[in-house]
């Protein structure tokens, strides 16, 4: 008996929607990371992308845990000398939601060009509202 290997013509990819209203970020990111990598479907290969594309809608939404909400911050730097930025959690959430959860997912993800072309199939968006129902996307649900 062989192992079994996924190839390009037998990926099946669906679309799905996550309702991300009262879901806690890091398991919301999970769940996505998780997705969006195929592990959920048997013919899972890891050094091929199987995954699904997922649409995620009110992610200006999600709560934190604890104090995070106060105490979380992200850093970057813009590449020129003493270009540290820091962004609160609250500060990146009233500017831009979608992006604290893209950042969340990416870290979970493979940091490698298969990671990076898993991470283009996310799709984020900030009100209830998406640009995608033409895909005929599939609602996903999961306790968290």
């Amino acid at each position: 008996m062989s192992t079994y290997v996924a190839t390009k013509d037998s990926i099946e990819r669906k679309w799905l929607v996550i309702d991300a209203d009262g879901k806690t970020l890091g398991r919301l990111a999970t769940e996505v990371a998780r997705l969006l990598r195929g592990k959920h479907k048997p013919t899972f290969t890891p050094f091929i992308d199987t995954g699904d594309n997922v649409i995620v809608i009110n992610a200006s939404k999600m709560v934190l845990t604890g104090k995070k909400l106060d105490e979380k911050t992200y850093r970057y730097h813009t590449g020129f000398p003493g270009g540290l930025k820091e962004v609160g959690y609250r500060t990146m959430m009233s500017k831009n939601p979608e992006k604290a959860l893209e950042l969340a997912v990416k870290g979970m993800l493979p940091k490698s060009p298969l990671g990076r072309q898993m991470f283009r199939k996310l799709h984020v968006f900030a009100g209830a509202e998406h640009n995608l129902s033409a895909q005929k996307p599939e609602v996903y649900t999961f306790e968290g």
